[in-house]
């Protein structure tokens, strides 16, 4: 099943089942960037809208993107303002579904399914103004080597496990770098009862 399809049909009950890794990262989105002051912003990986609902308290232009069209009919239900617009983009080819540039993009638990991350760097970098950020917030590497990946179960499919490519933290790194970003801020987040090994892995770059 290809990753779209997967989300498509993960869509009717991401909101709802138990997922600490979803639930952690919505909230350590806002601990980073509520300081931070940006007027626009390219969301990648908007989902079904859980962070793009905290996004658009900050921002006066949000630009929303997600292949799965399924993810975003239920982020467009729970988001109505004309600040906001929804639209499906595939960010693994030229990003030229935008001419805009922006002072905010954010990229949340998706890089996990992506092969290339240089190319999503400096697709980013090229789309942010100077002094813009470029946030991540991802399935920490330490979880992936001990096999935990995007699953969820299926009615009609049984548990379906979704491809995902391991990025080293020196991958994320090396493809900031490349790009030109500068590292502000590098995190790792556990869960509340469980301290063997961090769940997600967070990094605030700048564009100077």
């Amino acid at each position: 099943m290809s990753i779209e399809k997967a989300y498509d049909q993960w869509s009717s009950q991401y909101d709802h089942n138990k997922n600490l890794t979803r639930d952690l990262d919505k909230r350590i989105t806002r601990d980073n960037l509520e300081n931070l002051v940006f007027n626009s912003v390219l969301e990648l990986g908007c989902g079904t809208g859980k962070n793009t609902e905290w996004l658009q308290t900050k921002a006066s232009k949000i630009l929303a993107v997600d292949f799965s069209e399924e993810m975003l009919g239920i982020a467009k239900k729970k988001i109505n303002s004309e600040n906001v617009i929804f639209q499906k983009a595939d960010i693994t080819q030229n990003w030229d579904w935008s001419i805009e540039k922006y002072n905010l993009i954010t990229c949340n638990l998706i890089l996990e399914h992506i092969e290339d991350l240089e190319f999503i760097f400096k697709q980013a970098f090229s789309k942010l103004n100077k002094d813009g950020y470029f946030f991540v917030s991802e399935l920490h590497p330490f979880k992936q080597y001990k096999g935990t990946k995007a699953r969820f179960d299926s009615e009609k499919d049984g548990l379906i496990e979704l491809k995902t490519y391991t990025h080293h933290i020196s991958e994320f790194f090396d493809a900031a770098r490349s790009a030109g970003f500068q590292l502000k801020k590098f995190n790792e987040y556990f869960d509340e009862d469980n301290n063997e090994l961090p769940r997600i892995l967070s990094l605030l770059f700048q564009k100077v």
